[in-house]
């Protein structure tokens, strides 16, 4: 399929990880950018299918397999759970012009067996090792970057896409506040010990939001810095 078909799909397959649900109630960056996509795509006119966890929230048609996200129910094989999801978005491609994966690469490994145009956004590398399946299907899928500076020069690139936000979430003050905020997941890649440097050579305080996903890294390099005075976490929001 090449561009100028692509502009004429009127059904859409966008697959969201079920880590957790979509949109998410606290963290989910993925599934926070699948549910932008979904509900923009909608209110465009297009006829939109969400494949996510059944307690979802969309304006699309919901396609759901997995009850609750794992990271929510962990009584669930996370492993387990995400074959069912990919598998079930495989077995009723058929049924749209185009699949949006937001799901990383795992999906990639179905593009050989099914008919339809997948989309791939790359939502970034956790690995190395995980540039493997993208290379491989390179020529089965199509790829967009989320920044120039996040691309793999190997890899064909349709474009880049920025992650943007609903700013009807948000409420934007009229002047600068007199605190320092990090939000984010609490990991090396993101640099948290970082901003708590930066504060205290600021003289400001810091709020820190966002789940710890590296526990070593927070008790280690973070930890440390919280005083519950200048600098204070309050978990995920």
């Amino acid at each position: 399929m090449n561009i100028e078909e692509l502009k004429k799909t009127k059904k859409i397959a966008v697959l969201s990880p079920v880590a957790w649900r979509t949109p998410p109630r606290q963290y989910g960056a993925w599934e926070t950018v699948a549910s932008n996509i979904a509900e923009g795509l909608v209110e465009r006119g297009w006829d939109v299918t969400l494949f996510a966890t059944a307690d979802s929230i969309t304006t699309a048609k919901l396609h759901a397999v997995i009850e609750r996200g794992y990271e929510e129910d962990r009584t669930q094989d996370a492993k387990v759970v995400e074959c069912l999801q990919i598998s079930e978005m495989a077995e009723h491609a058929d049924q749209f012009d185009l699949i949006h994966n937001n799901y990383d690469f795992l999906p990639l490994t179905y593009t050989r067996l099914i008919n339809t145009p997948m989309l791939t956004t790359i939502h970034g590398f956790s690995s190395d090792q995980i540039r493997r399946v993208y290379h491989k299907y390179k020529n089965d899928s199509y790829y967009t970057s989320i920044s120039d500076s996040d691309r793999d020069p190997q890899l064909p690139y349709l474009g880049t896409v920025y992650n943007g936000i609903d700013l009807s979430n948000l409420t934007v003050g009229e002047k600068p506040g007199d605190k320092l905020v990090f939000l984010g997941r609490i990991h090396p890649d993101k640099g948290t010990h970082l901003a708590c440097e930066t504060a205290k050579k600021a003289g400001m305080p810091l709020v820190i939001a966002g789940i710890i996903q590296d526990e070593s890294y927070f008790n280690e390099k973070v930890k440390p810095h919280i005083d519950d005075k200048q600098i204070t976490y309050i978990g995920p929001v």
